[in-house]
């Protein structure tokens, strides 16, 4: 890849509706929200992810394989202002992100099977999707779709997300469609915390979070809905 890398560290937690209005209460006087949020202080993602004709992102994960990648498709609000195709790389528990940028067109001509609009030399992870899609037959496997409350904080370039109302759209595949009607594919009063950051966390920030008494947790998104899907559709990995 000719863009660089930046690995951050990515910790990833179980909490309850009780442990996030506790610690949001904390955070709200240490941290900014997100820019981007909307009046509610949240905004609404979806991603289609993508994998192989072997699952390998799905069988990475599950075989606790530490470097591994995976591909989606985002975009906000179920809107298509932005569309992003991202490469998500994973290297123990750093994380590394690359993104190109789609049009609307360009997501409709990958959804309908024409990759060509991906062949683009000067791009590398375009070429990166297109050789995938031809050769590897990487293709749209499950949608996931989430509430995001996000907050930030410029020492240290911390990240820290709750992310509600985990959803799949079972074996839909158009992250347009208004209509989607996802279903809940964890309990419904978990919600999963994440706290990025590149060297270290501030020390107030880790006395807010009191990271050592929640649940850990190393299961992806991608994962938790392909599993929900398996179980509910009978779908064969």
């Amino acid at each position: 890849m000719s863009q660089k890398l930046k690995f951050r560290h990515e910790l990833k937690f179980f909490i309850n509706y009780h442990q996030f209005y506790t610690i949001r209460q904390r955070l709200k006087n240490l941290m900014l929200p997100d820019k981007n949020v909307g009046p509610t202080g949240e905004y609404h993602i979806r991603s289609l992810y993508f994998d192989d004709m072997h699952n390998t992102a799905l069988h990475e994960k599950l075989g606790g394989v530490r470097d591994r990648k995976k591909y989606r498709i985002r975009i906000y609000n179920v809107e298509d202002k932005i569309i992003h195709f991202e490469k998500k790389i994973k290297k123990g528990d750093f994380i590394a992100k690359v993104k190109e940028s789609l049009t609307r067109d360009m997501y409709e001509s990958i959804m309908a099977g024409n990759y060509e609009v991906l062949n683009r030399p000067d791009k590398p992870l375009m070429m990166e999707l297109y050789n995938e899609m031809k050769h590897n037959l990487l293709r749209p496997k499950v949608i996931v779709d989430y509430v995001r409350e996000p907050y930030v904080c410029h020492n240290g370039n911390v990240r820290i997300t709750f992310d509600k109302e985990l959803r799949t759209g079972l074996h839909a595949t158009d992250i347009f469609n208004k209509e989607l009607d996802p279903v809940r594919a964890i309990d419904d009063n978990l919600m999963i915390l994440e706290v990025k950051f590149d060297e270290y966390i501030p020390d107030y920030i880790k006395i807010a979070l009191q990271l050592e008494g929640l649940n850990r947790q190393s299961a992806s998104k991608y994962v938790i809905c392909r599993k929900f899907l398996k179980f509910n559709t009978w779908e064969d990995y």
